[in-house]
């Protein structure tokens, strides 16, 4: 079962992906940050201490089949950092990503996450995604801010389109919508 989690900052996404596996031992936690300062430090060790300590921890946004061993239960956490992280590997210091590469960037995200989707899919394990609602905002003032929601929104219909069941997370209240 290929599972989506989608929502908003701070709505509870990643606390009701994490309250899908509260019952199960054999689970791999696959985190997708990086840690750039003190701030991310403390958002990091935070998950960590949330979760439970009997869970394995694969770290990374490449090679994300490399995470799959004899457990039966993933949860990526997320896919929004994911893209970020991806994207400024792709780009550097550039101030202007055209389409072209704005397609390769997004071509790369998504052919990790799928290639991730196909070998649990092969498994049949379960596998829990965890993104960014990151278009109900305002237009963003800047050219990468607007490159990256309008790839991010893209490739969450594309993992969405293969997922068995997406759900929309507000306020904590997760609502199914497929």
């Amino acid at each position: 079962m290929i599972r989506l989690v989608t929502g908003g900052a701070r709505s509870g996404k990643s606390t009701f992906a994490e309250k899908l596996y509260e019952d199960k031992e054999d689970v791999v936690y696959i985190a997708t940050s990086k840690i750039w300062d003190e701030e991310m430090r403390e958002r990091v060790d935070l998950h960590r201490k949330n979760r439970p300590k009997i869970w394995r921890t694969y770290e990374g946004n490449y090679g994300l089949r490399d995470s799959i061993g004899k457990e039966r239960h993933y949860l990526l956490d997320c896919m929004t950092v994911m893209t970020s992280n991806i994207m400024f590997d792709m780009t550097g210091d550039i101030e202007y990503i055209d389409y072209e590469l704005q397609e390769k960037i997004e071509g790369t995200v998504v052919q990790e996450l799928k290639s991730l989707i196909d070998e649990i899919r092969l498994k049949g394990y379960d596998l829990v995604l965890v993104t960014n609602e990151v278009g109900y905002s305002i237009v963003p003032d800047n050219h990468i801010s607007r490159v990256f929601r309008d790839m991010q929104g893209r490739i969450n219909q594309k993992i969405a389109a293969l997922s068995d069941n997406v759900y929309l997370v507000c306020c904590g209240i997760p609502v199914k919508i497929k």
